[in-house]
């Protein structure tokens, strides 16, 4: 399994990086735009291994992907859309929605009305990992620059007894 999943995270390294470089990513992100997108699979392959419903992985894959791509946005000093958006590729329901075309052309209409809804629901899903990741960000700068953390009331209580 170990090797699989590392076959996994280098494939998606690379798609995801060629995919920043289709979108014309700054050449310094290129490599970070590529760990993006394999920290994402990497969850969303791991969670699916386990038995985890793919929508509800690619949600927590999309989720992943927003926090590491608000990481590299902060370090890099660049737009968050930049690695979110090459990093999410990965997690597109493609080859669903592909399908869902190729039944509705064979007149297999149940079978394309089944994958339609679950590219819908996958799609939705990535799309709601990345709002959530984003909300849930806010929130927790916010709380920092408020003070209302755990730490923060730590070193204040710190620097007034020194």
């Amino acid at each position: 399994m170990l090797d699989s999943v590392f076959i996994q995270i280098v494939i998606s390294f690379v798609a995801t990086a060629c995919f920043g470089v289709i979108f014309n990513a700054p050449t310094k992100t290129i490599p970070a735009c590529g760990l993006v997108g394999a920290v994402g699979w990497a969850i969303y392959y791991v969670m699916i291994d386990i038995g985890v419903d793919e929508v509800q992985a690619s949600f927590l894959g999309a989720f992943v992907v927003s926090l590491v791509a608000y990481f590299f946005a902060r370090k890099f000093r660049m737009p968050m859309i930049i690695f979110s958006v090459s990093g999410i590729i990965p997690l597109v329901p493609g080859g669903i929605a592909y399908n869902t075309m190729r039944n509705v052309m064979e007149l297999d209409y149940i079978m394309g009305l089944q994958n339609g809804m679950r590219a819908f629901m996958i799609s939705g899903a990535i799309a709601m990992g990345l709002v959530f990741a984003e909300v849930f960000m806010q929130i927790i700068f916010r709380l920092l620059s408020q003070g209302k953390t755990s730490m923060q009331s730590f070193m204040k209580s710190k620097k007034r007894s020194s």
